[in-house]
């Protein structure tokens, strides 16, 4: 018989954290490791659309240690020690800023705000940028309300946002795409 994927476990509203602890699935740690998901949806979808091999190769590891984020959220802390969970490390976010680095030393320096636009890919990669930004954001609040989250998830995150939206400064250069400037309207 195959493996079913609904377990109607869920079906009141609750669910388990890894270790087995129910909570809502309103609950905000719930809330964080869906929206790291959906975040990774978002990315794995701008590797499809990106055509350079070295970036899809970075997308693909950035997935890697998004699923080890949402392993560490989904995990009931308590728990946690007792469990082979992945590990995030700083060398992580080391690689996430030597790459950033690398694609800004391609690139002219900033001189306007740019909007998102101008190929599907750039559009996908700052939806992705403002989903990071807002897993950020729930996880700052968890630490807000003193509901464990590893400092270094935080810290990914943030950076990760940074490099999603150097990546895409970056893929409009390599796709020739000129960025979409904004030009304030102002009152006269």
């Amino acid at each position: 018989m195959a493996f079913k994927i609904y377990t109607k476990t869920g079906d009141e509203g609750k669910t388990s954290l890894i270790g087995g602890t129910k909570v809502p699935k309103s609950h905000i740690r719930i809330e964080s490791y869906g929206t790291v998901d959906e975040l990774n949806s978002y990315v794995g979808l701008c590797g499809d659309l990106i055509e350079d091999e070295g970036c899809k190769i970075i997308l693909k590891e950035v997935q890697d240690r998004l699923f080890t984020i949402g392993s560490s959220l989904a995990c009931d802390p308590e728990k946690e020690p007792l469990m082979k969970i992945p590990d995030l490390l700083e060398e992580d976010i080391t690689f996430l800023e030597n790459d950033i680095d690398r694609m800004m030393e391609a690139l002219p320096p900033m001189k306007f705000f740019v909007l998102p636009g101008g190929h599907p890919a750039v559009s996908t990669l700052h939806i992705a940028r403002c989903v990071c930004r807002r897993a950020e954001r729930i996880c700052v609040h968890m630490k807000e309300d003193n509901i464990f989250v590893d400092e270094l998830v935080i810290k990914y995150l943030n950076r990760l946002s940074d490099h999603l939206f150097a990546l895409s400064r970056y893929t409009s250069h390599l796709l020739n795409v000129p960025e979409v400037k904004w030009i304030p309207r102002i009152k006269k």
